[in-house]
């Protein structure tokens, strides 16, 4: 096999891993602080790509205008989904709040076909981010790189608030204990639309580069890598933040290897494999590879 092949497939799996990263902390952050699995969360991705669309083709922003936006919009649509849909059924048993999200999701989908139509749209980035450069012998596209290297930054925002800031504090005292933080004065539902928010608009970040990735966008877009972040936040270990890091960066890595060292004739089902994995590591470690984290709740 060649090396530069192997390093290309590499690449590409840090490229994906990278944006599965960013969905799975959402799942992560909501889990461990109210015990949720939103599902309605993968289309939060679906929304920062349109809203992407939005702010750079019609209203031509330049790219990091484009970011705070789809930010906003994305923390907007947590705050909204949070207060809307889960607030009201807080203290109901979890299936509750799993069949909910469900049904949010389905409504976010048909809200996109009814506002948007079902009709795939092209979605490109200006010039500038679709040529290539070489970085260390390899070509790769300005895109991808910034894919690559705004990830991290993202993470490391993210968890300087976490563990540097008040609401950070009142974020893990909220895990920790629920009831015990109200006690101790904490504002719950202030911390917890807070949490949507945070995660909300790192999904719509992700959005943006779902759809600078591969330059299609539809308003079903995001049920599919909603879910494999999932996987990707249960396999690092759900309910902990480094583990949704983790899991999302060993997912995208082992999903493009799939498909780019087998034969072509297996490449169709990546999703299997995918899915797979999650039955696999759940058999060997039930509560992820970062499980320890859980109780910690990050």
């Amino acid at each position: 096999m060649d090396t530069a092949y192997l390093a290309q497939q590499l690449l590409n799996g840090l490229i994906l891993g990278s944006m599965y990263a960013l969905v799975a902390i959402g799942f992560s952050m909501i889990y461990g602080i109210i015990n949720l699995i939103n599902f309605a969360h993968g289309d939060i991705l679906m929304i920062g790509a349109f809203a992407t669309l939005g702010l750079l083709a019609h209203l031509g922003l330049p790219i990091w205008a484009v970011m705070i936006g789809v930010i906003a919009v994305g923390a907007f649509c947590g705050i909204l989904i949070e207060r809307i849909a889960f607030r009201p059924m807080r203290g109901a048993p979890q299936v509750t709040g799993f069949i909910a999200s469900l049904g949010i999701s389905i409504i976010i989908q048909n809200l996109g076909i009814l506002l948007l139509s079902a009709q795939p749209r092209n979605f490109s980035f200006p010039p500038s981010f679709l040529q290539s450069v070489s970085v260390s012998g390899f070509s790769i596209r300005v895109v991808d790189l910034s894919i690559i290297l705004v990830t991290p930054l993202l993470m490391a925002a993210l968890l300087y608030i976490v563990h540097r800031t008040k609401m950070g504090v009142a974020m893990r005292a909220t895990a920790e204990n629920l009831d015990v933080a109200r006690l101790m004065g904490v504002n719950i539902n202030r911390t917890i639309a807070f949490t949507f928010a945070l995660g909300s608009a790192l999904a719509g970040i992700g959005g943006l580069m779902w759809g600078g990735k591969f330059g299609q966008i539809d308003p079903l877009m995001g049920f599919l890598p909603g879910l494999k972040s999932f996987v990707a936040a249960v396999i690092g270990g759900v309910g902990s933040i480094p583990g949704a890091i983790l899991g999302g960066y060993i997912l995208g890595m082992a999903e493009v290897l799939f498909v780019g060292l087998l034969p072509p004739i297996y490449s169709s089902y990546r999703d299997a494999f995918v899915f797979g994995s999650l039955i696999v590591i759940l058999l060997i470690m039930p509560n992820g590879i970062l499980g320890k984290n859980v109780e910690e709740r990050a």
